[in-house]
């Protein structure tokens, strides 16, 4: 019975004992594609820019 159990459990942890963690850094740099629009932030900022100069100078319409 003991025999039968030991083999058994062998035969279950043969396969993970070839299994192996490779931690390695990679050969090619890592690249970051990022297609971000900005243009609504430069937007706003101007567009509050223009409501200050008009508030500061309401004359000028």
């Amino acid at each position: 019975m003991l025999r039968t159990h030991s083999l058994l459990l062998a035969a279950l942890l043969l396969p993970l004992s070839a299994c192996t963690l490779k931690v390695a850094a990679p050969e090619k740099p890592i690249t970051i594609n990022l297609n971000v629009k900005i243009e609504h932030e430069v937007r706003v900022k101007v567009e509050k820019d223009l409501e200050n100069l008009f508030e500061e100078e309401s004359d000028l319409f």
